[in-house]
C-alpha cells in the first residue's frame, strides 16, 4: 500500500480468491478505460441474428413455393433463423397434413444448410417450424 501511495497509483486486488491474494499497482482508471474498450469491440464484432419469417400456404403453387425456398436459402446464408409458417384459412386448417408436406419437403431441401430447431408444430390456424443455419466450427 506504501508503495502504491508513494508513486501515486491505486493496489487493484487481480485475483482476490487466488492463495495469496494477488495486487497489483497500476492506474485503476486507465485499467477500466482500456476494458471497456475492449468489450466495446467485442460487441462491434458479434453477430445478432435475426429471425426472419416466411409464409406458405396450404394450397401454394410450385413457382411460389420456389421463390419462397429461395428467400429462406439466402436468410439462411446470411446467419439469420428462419420461421416457416403455413398458414391456414377457413376450412382449410381441416387438411393440416397438407402444411406439413409443405414444411417437411422444405426441411429435407435445405437440410444440408441447417437444422431444425422446432420441428413442425400447429398453434392456432398456422403451422409453425424454425431453421437455424448450421455452424462453420
Amino acid at each position: 500500500m506504501q508503495l502504491a501511495v508513494e508513486l501515486n497509483l491505486d493496489l487493484v486486488n487481480v485475483a482476490p480468491t487466488a492463495k495469496p491474494p494477488v495486487c497489483r499497482i497500476m492506474d485503476y482508471g486507465k485499467f477500466r478505460y482500456e476494458q471497456q474498450k475492449k468489450e466495446k469491440e467485442a460487441r462491434k464484432n458479434q453477430k445478432i441474428v435475426d429471425l426472419k419469417e416466411v409464409w406458405f400456404r396450404a394450397n401454394i403453387d410450385e413457382n411460389d413455393y420456389q421463390t419462397k425456398y429461395r428467400n429462406v436459402v439466402k436468410f439462411l446464408g446470411e446467419g439469420d433463423k428462419v420461421k416457416a409458417s403455413v398458414r391456414f384459412r377457413g376450412r382449410e386448417i381441416a387438411h393440416a397434413s397438407l402444411g406439413q408436406k409443405i414444411l417437411d419437403r422444405l426441411s429435407k431441401e435445405v437440410a444440408e444448410i441447417c437444422s431444425v430447431e422446432r420441428a413442425p408444430k400447429l398453434e392456432g390456424r398456422s403451422m409453425i417450424m424454425i431453421l437455424a443455419p448450421k455452424t462453420n466450427s
